[in-house]
């Protein structure tokens, strides 16, 4: 496997992992009348516009598996919040990605580039009902942070934000410390 920063001509794949992935990650979490409505190409418009955000110097990672398939993507932007400066924006692997390793490197990947630009924290947002999600963070050191709730298809959810005051422990050289 390996990860690279992600491109323009990347925006379809990454599309694709994106609707496919909230169909089955959120099965159950959100309604599924929303889920059948995400489509494709509201996918490739909302990722190019956060790829062309220089405002918040969004930028995207992608793994790329062995026949050279991108296989999942981690998304990230700069914030302005009282306690972190980086926000890990979204990460989507296809299922049969999941558990290899993907996920980590791709972090990893997101607090190394955070930190070439001098940020030094991070956050992200997850459902609170996403436990596989919440879990993962988790066992990266993420600390719980505060919380929200989000609105999809009328159906409101209670989102957790966790945190890393300090990324260099997800970078590829002290993460397995």
């Amino acid at each position: 496997m390996k990860i690279r920063k992600g491109n323009i001509d990347d925006i379809k794949v990454i599309s694709k992992i994106y609707i496919d992935t909230w169909k089955t990650t959120y099965n159950g979490l959100v309604p599924k009348n929303f889920l059948n409505e995400l489509s494709y190409e509201e996918a490739e418009n909302k990722w190019i516009h956060f790829f062309s955000d220089q405002l918040h110097q969004s930028f995207i990672y992608v793994a790329i598996n062995d026949f050279e398939k991108i296989i999942g993507f981690a998304a990230a932007q700069n914030i302005s919040d009282q306690e972190f400066q980086g926000e890990l924006y979204a990460l989507y692997l296809l299922p049969q990605a999941q558990g290899l390793g993907a996920g980590r490197s791709l972090i990893s990947a997101i607090a190394e580039h955070f930190m070439e630009e001098g940020i030094s924290s991070m956050m992200v947002w997850v459902m609170k009902n996403n436990n596989s999600g919440r879990g993962f963070y988790k066992r990266l050191g993420g600390k719980y942070y505060t919380h929200r709730e989000s609105e999809f298809g009328g159906f409101l959810v209670e989102d957790e934000a966790y945190g890393w005051k300090d990324i260099s422990m997800l970078s590829v050289s002290n993460r397995d410390k």
